[in-house]
């Protein structure tokens, strides 16, 4: 364990900062398997909508670091395009 007060402080700002990626990566995760299952379902129009919810958060990893933007557009793009053929 850290002895310096600052170093302490990065410890903590970490774990919180894991924990807060952990979720978000599983939200995405599970909103993926949603639109997946939608299409599975031949459901098109609740799989459009779950994609602009799930193209959102995303985004905001992206935004937050969580992703490089390259990685967050191809697994956008890859959702989009199978929606698409979808319907």
């Amino acid at each position: 364990m850290a002895n310096i007060k600052s170093a302490k402080k990065r410890v903590k700002t970490n774990e919180k900062r894991r924990q807060q990626n952990v979720a978000r990566r599983s939200d995405i995760k599970t909103a993926t398997k949603k639109i997946e299952a939608a299409l599975e379902a031949k459901d098109v129009s609740l799989a459009k909508e779950l994609l602009r919810v799930t193209e959102s958060k995303i985004a905001r990893a992206a935004g937050k670091g969580l992703f490089k933007k390259n990685t967050a557009a191809r697994k956008v793009s890859k959702l989009a395009k199978r929606v698409a053929a979808a319907g």
